[in-house]
């Protein structure tokens, strides 16, 4: 197996990464809108893409380990080793700048969700917050706890005596 199998198995993934950071670009604009019936749309979505990056990472895994195995002095199976030990300098050059633009595709990703993560739980605080607000709980109906009733509330609005 040669290098260029993992070149295009690393070139496949930065792919999918992008593609998967569009489908969170667009995650992020459906849920400022709040459109619910969009994001179950938009996660099918993901998910779907999602799968196929599980397919390409095994893909590239393959891949590594074929190269690995045909080249017994590599000691091991990450592409940092296989930069280490690739003699033609543009087959390096081409796995190093696949790999740094996998990372920052990883990274980017990475930032995006979190924003993601943030939106839907300020979300998740403005639905629980207007929940609080529509049914208040017993002990905030009470104006005061413990208090004894006043003398007049205890009083009979008729007066027996007269």
């Amino acid at each position: 197996m040669s290098i260029q199998n993992v070149q295009q198995a690393l070139t496949n993934l930065v792919k999918l990464h992008e593609t998967l950071l569009e489908i969170s670009q667009e995650k992020t604009e459906v849920i400022k809108e709040g459109k619910v019936d969009k994001l179950q749309a938009i996660l099918v979505k993901e998910r779907k893409r999602v799968r196929e990056l599980e397919k390409a990472e095994t893909v590239r895994i393959q891949a590594v380990d074929a190269y690995v195995q045909e080249h017994p002095s590599i000691t091991g199976a990450s592409i940092t080793s296989l930069l280490e030990y690739i003699e033609m300098e543009k087959d390096r050059a081409d796995l190093e700048a696949s790999a740094i633009s996998l990372t920052e595709a990883i990274t980017k990703l990475k930032q995006q969700e979190e924003l993601n993560r943030a939106l839907i739980s300020q979300s998740m605080q403005f639905v629980q917050l207007s929940l609080d607000l529509m049914n208040p709980s017993l002990k905030n109906m009470n104006y005061g706890e413990g208090k004894p009733a006043s003398s007049a509330a205890k009083r009979s609005v008729f007066d027996s005596k007269a």
